[in-house]
């Protein structure tokens, strides 16, 4: 592989989703939605158009990510402006060999020369904690449903940055998928069977249910 790492561009938009619902079809989940999310996000105001990168081996594209901006809101009730980012999508055949760590490790960079000062995200932290994340709780950060949460992961760009911000993390209304909606948007797409009881799901759902009361 001879992977570089480019803008997305407007005419990768199609493509991007196809990957996406690639990547995460029946992985979280029977079917899939994050394809819809790529689709809605790029209208999002809290949509960072500087750190939408794709990842392309031979002149295809093989993987994308995207952020938002949102923010940690204070146990003073100060808000504190941080990056969120997903969906990192990569086709299932180059799942496994650094494409997804390539997108993440660069765009950091970009995002701190930005002047971002940290990264928090949903995921599971047997991948993550490869490219410097590690438990929000070890800030004192939590969900916004005021609970600390073991796929709540954190990355500071610049250090200390999160030393003091201790609250809750709220991802974005963006992450809230009408399921409906979503489902009319995969119509568009070829038909793809929904499959239940995989691994993959079920570590999803061991690691939603890891919460405990913030107190």
């Amino acid at each position: 592989m001879n992977i570089i790492i480019r803008k997305e561009q407007e005419k990768d938009y199609k493509e991007v989703e196809e990957i996406t619902r690639e990547a995460f079809w029946n992985h979280h989940s029977p079917g899939c939605d994050e394809h819809y999310l790529v689709h809605i996000m790029r209208k999002s105001p809290a949509f960072v158009k500087e750190l939408d990168y794709v990842a392309v081996d031979d002149n295809r594209i093989v993987g994308n990510i995207m952020y938002t901006e949102t923010y940690i809101l204070g146990d003073d009730n100060r808000r504190h402006p941080v990056l969120c980012f997903g969906p990192v999508s990569v086709l299932p055949e180059y799942q496994g060999k650094g494409v997804g760590s390539k997108l993440i490790e660069h765009t950091k960079i970009i995002a701190k020369g930005l002047g971002y000062k940290a990264v928090l995200i949903f995921g599971d932290p047997e991948f993550y904690k490869r490219v410097g994340f590690v438990s929000a709780e070890s800030y004192s950060i939590g969900t916004s449903w005021n609970t600390y949460a073991v796929p709540l992961l954190a990355c500071e760009l610049e250090d200390g940055a999160l030393a003091k911000c201790k609250g809750r993390f709220f991802e974005g209304d963006i992450y809230e998928i009408d399921k409906e909606k979503a489902e009319e948007f995969d119509e568009n797409f070829p038909l793809k069977e929904k499959i239940s009881g995989l691994p993959s799901q079920q570590r999803f759902s061991e690691l939603v249910s890891m919460n405990k009361p913030r107190i």
